[in-house]
């Protein structure tokens, strides 16, 4: 993207949108990937429904939820597969597991579909984030077998109509400040709330087919056409959503934090020093959270954006930071850092199981050291993160020569 007056960088776009394409058929092609290419859907034989259709079905006037007996005359060739229980909540969760290693801030709003919040994750520019983006799809495809659509813009709106438009593995960006422009040439029913009986009486009654036929649409004819509702319509048409994305609540199943830094890095001491403080930042959650975790991955990604991911396992779950300090150094250098500069790294806690919260069931030390780990939680919580540090999570003037 181009700079705007005296050299000021316009902000990349932050807001991502995940729609995974023919979700369930995906999942079921994954294990079956002889069947790619053909027209395949998911649904019951018997009195069912066909529940996703690939696009080579689609094609062949399968949709859904259309009768699967109306499916099979419709496509006489078409490929029905039973539902799988319980494999499309496993690749979702692992979906979405893989999100959060780009960001913490993920919202699932459906078992396909869900929002990201790259805001302070150190990427500078609009290509910077699309390249990091790109590999988020990459990995999706590479790892699960699965195609995901991706739209990135500066708001939830733009973004999730940006990833619905070139299907499947479709991948859109919207620049921010171009939101009004992106919409106006697309269909009215491409606004979320639009359904296709809403846009067809808005073309027969009102002429709108365009969404930039609503802009200069003055107030009394919006009123007439939406109703109460216009005003959010005229926003939506201009591409205006000021939502957050909500991360989910209830119990993690994971604890994340990465870095991008300013220049590569070698120098492994230092590298290690940041992890130091990210499992510092992270293990206070897992503690408030009255949880306890396994296992410690690190990440690691190279200037020409290639990547090394090592885990290991403790053999008990742990809710202070000391037992996972030992891993990391190894953990980086299995990554290969230290042979060659680092572009970012992260960590990330998993294997997570409900804590026991009980003093007396910890002898001597330990016990010591979960007092002081409490005390020092609480003293942050009160006057703030960072107030109570460790030692090697002061500045080392060696970071900035």
């Amino acid at each position: 993207m181009a700079g705007g007056q005296y050299g000021v960088v316009p902000a990349p776009p932050t807001i991502v949108h995940l729609d995974a394409d023919a979700f369930f058929v995906s999942c079921e092609l994954a294990r079956r990937p002889e069947l790619r290419g053909r027209a395949c859907a998911v649904g019951g034989r018997e009195r069912g429904i066909i529940a996703s259709a690939s696009y080579e079905a689609r094609a062949a006037g399968v949709y859904t939820p259309m009768p699967t007996a109306r499916a099979l005359r419709v496509c006489p060739g078409l490929v029905l597969i039973p539902p799988t229980p319980g494999l499309y909540g496993q690749v979702s969760a692992r979906m979405f597991d893989l999100c959060g290693e780009l960001t913490p801030w993920v919202e699932r709003s459906s078992i396909d579909e869900g929002y990201l919040d790259l805001r302070g994750n150190g990427l500078a520019d609009e290509a910077a984030l699309a390249a990091e983006v790109r590999r988020l799809q990459e990995r999706l495809w590479s790892e699960l077998g699965l195609p995901v659509s991706f739209g990135i813009a500066a708001n939830k709106l733009v973004a999730q109509v940006a990833s619905k438009l070139r299907k499947p593995r479709g991948f859109v960006v919207v620049p921010p400040g171009g939101e009004a422009g992106f919409l106006a040439p697309l269909p009215v029913g491409r606004l979320p709330g639009i359904g296709p009986k809403t846009e067809a009486r808005l073309a027969e009654r009102h002429g709108l087919r365009r969404i930039g036929d609503l802009h200069a649409l003055p107030e009394d004819l919006l009123e007439a056409a939406f109703g109460v509702g216009w005003r959010e319509v005229r926003a939506a048409a201009h591409g205006q959503d000021d939502r957050p994305v909500v991360t989910e609540p209830g119990d993690a199943q994971s604890y994340s934090q990465q870095e991008t830094f300013a220049a590569n890095v070698r120098d492994r001491d230092r590298l290690v020093r940041v992890l130091k403080g990210m499992v510092d930042e992270l293990l206070p959650k897992v503690r408030r959270d009255g949880k306890r975790a396994r296992t410690l991955t690190v990440r690691v990604r190279f200037p020409d954006f290639s990547e090394g991911l090592r885990s290991r396992t403790l053999p008990e779950a742990a809710d202070l930071e000391g037992p996972f300090y030992p891993l990391l150094e190894p953990l980086l250098a299995a990554a290969g850092a230290g042979t060659r500069p680092v572009r970012l790294v992260g960590v990330r806690i998993s294997g997570v199981e409900a804590g026991s919260g009980q003093l007396e069931l910890f002898r001597g030390d330990e016990a010591r050291r979960r007092r002081l780990a409490r005390v020092r939680d609480e003293l942050n919580a009160a006057r703030g993160a960072g107030a109570l540090r460790h030692g090697h999570q002061l500045a080392n003037p060696a970071d900035d020569a």
